[in-house]
């Protein structure tokens, strides 16, 4: 793994902590920027977090910091730290360590959209949030027969399209013909076992 930036530590004194000596912290995963989770900072949870490179909270209901992960296991590593332009709320870019942030099990905590709340769990939101892999989920009832030859000719179809397409006059087309080419890509991947998730970590990786 890269090496963690200079967390910037001077911030402390011109965050605009509550009453309580509180702020509200969200975190947010690095590599889709899908949003995990609403929890609350103090200064020592800041520094806790800034001199481990890995996020702690402070638990209003037990009132102590919180270092996530250290019992699960399921850990969040600070890759990015902002503040908003009125210094009241921050925003976490963290690398979670075996993809579940919530209590429940599931992948966030924003997973509602019912009437009522429901129980959560791993199924409530699955890796990853992504519109790329969302499509692929969505395409994954119907390939579940085809055989292991089939997602590489639709990629080279689509690769073959997009060339002929890019030898036009630019039009609507370029953006279908790229989001069909994307999508055969991720099919092939995935039928050669390779998560989208993984493409998105190796291109973070420095060059």
């Amino acid at each position: 793994m890269s090496s963690s930036p200079p967390w910037p530590r001077a911030c402390l004194d011109h965050l605009r902590f509550n009453a309580d000596g509180l702020i509200p912290a969200i975190a947010q995963d690095w590599l889709d920027g899908a949003v995990l989770m609403l929890a609350w900072m103090n200064r020592p949870s800041l520094l806790a977090t800034f001199d481990s490179g890995q996020v702690h909270y402070w638990s209003r209901s037990r009132q102590q910091l919180w270092h996530k992960g250290a019992t699960s296991g399921h850990l969040q590593l600070l890759r990015g730290f902002r503040y908003d332009c009125d210094a009241d709320c921050l925003l976490l870019s963290v690398q979670p360590v075996g993809d579940v942030a919530c209590h429940t099990g599931a992948r966030g905590c924003f997973y509602e959209q019912g009437e009522s709340p429901s129980v959560g769990g791993p199924a409530a939101l699955p890796p990853p949030a992504d519109a790329l892999s969302d499509r692929a989920r969505l395409r994954v009832r119907d390939q579940q027969t085809e055989s292991a030859l089939e997602p590489v000719a639709r990629l080279q179809q689509a690769c073959e399209a997009l060339a002929l397409q890019w030898l036009q006059a630019p039009d609507r087309r370029d953006v279908e013909q790229t989001l069909a080419l994307l999508d055969a890509l991720q099919d092939s991947l995935s039928a050669r076992g390779i998560p989208w998730r993984d493409v998105l970590l190796q291109a973070r990786q420095p060059l």
